[in-house]
């Protein structure tokens, strides 16, 4: 028997028949059945593989389908989010956010709107400062409760001139029972000029402010 012109077909004991396939990267399940078959057919009689062996790589197999079948399911909930939050994102263009900053734009006419984070109660104190970092206006709110404190400027100092359009800095400070001084988080509202996607995430740019993360948004005004 010339042995070298040989073809040895482990499946057609099986009535399986062979067809080419073109090459695949993965193992898919039908892979890996026909794997399985052929290690049990040419398995040592001496050393036969235990049935929890058997069953053990079977388990393995479908952990990592499952796995796959995870990954495939977080991958379309992750892409569904992303595009509601940039809904979400754009139906924000030509309003007003708040936002952690301590600069805030004044415009040629109108008020300078900002608010500022409270850890606790007690007597919030604000001053603006111009683009020179002088103190134009101070303005004392009087007691307020933990949580957002909004408030607003007139654009007018202290000796009652408007220094004009531009950007102002905002200190924010709150004085508690005992009389000490805490700086506090201040916030400034923007104007929602347009919507960009950055390294993080979705970035609104604002209005005379630098762009700031979607989710860093304290209010929609």
């Amino acid at each position: 028997m010339n042995v070298g012109s040989t073809t040895s077909n482990p499946y057609g004991e099986l009535g399986l028949g062979l067809r080419p396939t073109a090459p695949q990267s993965e193992m898919g399940q039908a892979d890996f059945l026909r794997l399985m078959t052929t290690q049990l057919q040419y398995q040592d009689p001496f050393k036969p593989m235990e049935s929890g062996e058997f069953l053990g790589q079977i388990a393995q197999f479908s952990t990592v389908s499952g796995i796959q079948g995870m990954q495939e399911s977080l991958d379309g909930l992750a892409a569904a989010l992303s595009s509601n939050q940039t809904l979400q994102a754009a139906s924000l263009v030509g309003r007003g956010v708040m936002v952690p900053s301590s600069a805030a734009w004044l415009g040629s006419e109108g008020k300078l709107e900002a608010g500022a984070e409270l850890p606790f109660s007690g007597r919030l104190v604000v001053e603006i400062s111009d683009a020179a970092g002088q103190v134009v206006d101070r303005l004392d709110l009087g007691a307020q409760p933990a949580g957002v404190a909004r408030f607003s400027w007139d654009g007018q100092s202290a000796d009652g001139k408007r220094p004009g359009e531009g950007a102002y800095s905002i200190n924010a400070m709150l004085v508690g029972a005992d009389g000490v001084a805490e700086q506090v988080q201040p916030l400034a509202a923007g104007t929602v000029n347009s919507v960009s996607m950055g390294a993080s995430g979705l970035v609104l740019n604002l209005n005379g402010m630098d762009p700031i993360p979607l989710s860093a948004v304290r209010q929609i005004l």
